[in-house]
């Protein structure tokens, strides 16, 4: 199994790669994606086309929309959703898909590659969650990840996102990039996200980018050994 791991930002390679351990007994490589939609796709399509992956994990840090997820674990999602393509904004945003677009209509007769607004993700079995204490524990999957190009700035932002995406549980800004880049390859996606703060919380002084690292840094090791 020959396995691509993602990471968006040098802080986050810096702190996963001791979390992560020696990634390369499990056939791994490690690259940066790029911050944000437009450089992850791209640099994830760049890298699918020089050389051959059977799996691609994308592994950082994000904000959890449903107050369930606990700041300092790592979850491994389910699905991921896209904010932003369609029309309008706030309240009055429509999705591409509530428009009748596809994002991608996939290359005929292949229909599978298409893209609407949500892409399913390669979970564990089970789902899983690893806490910020060391512990592991297997959850009915871990919902939806909703990738946003700006975070929420506020509540009042993020009230309006959980209206208009009520299967979210948590808010990244590189998923779906990475997942289209991924589904028009034809390789399969895990994203596993350490969760550091509440969405609409921007006092980064408050955030646990540490424990969150450290613990999707372990969740990962574990869904690289489920692949092995």
């Amino acid at each position: 199994m020959k396995t691509l791991i993602l990471i968006p930002t040098e802080l986050e390679r810096s702190r996963l790669r001791e979390a992560l351990g020696d990634h390369r007994s499990h056939g791994a490589r490690l690259e940066l994606c790029g911050f944000g939609v437009v450089a992850s796709a791209a640099r994830t399509a760049s890298l699918l086309s020089t050389e051959l992956f059977d799996h691609v994990v994308l592994v950082g840090i994000a904000g959890a929309i449903d107050p369930q997820l606990r700041v300092g674990d790592a979850y491994c999602f389910a699905e991921v959703a896209c904010h932003g393509i369609g029309a309008g904004e706030g309240p009055g945003f429509i999705s591409a898909g509530a428009m009748g677009w596809s994002q991608w209509p996939g290359d005929p007769p292949n229909a599978a590659q298409e893209i609407g607004d949500v892409l399913p993700c390669h979970a564990r079995a089970g789902g899983g969650v690893q806490k910020d204490d060391g512990s592991a524990a297997a959850i009915a999957g871990s919902g939806q990840l909703l990738t946003v190009c700006a975070a929420s700035g506020s509540d009042a932002e993020l009230a309006t996102r959980r209206s208009l995406f009520p299967n979210a549980v948590a808010e990244d800004m590189e998923g779906f990039g990475v997942a289209t880049a991924c589904r028009m390859a034809g390789v399969p996606l895990g994203i596993i996200r350490g969760i550091s703060n509440r969405a609409g919380n921007r006092d980064v002084a408050t955030w646990r980018i540490a424990e969150a690292l450290a613990a999707a840094g372990s969740l990962t090791r574990d869904y690289l050994k489920d692949l092995a």
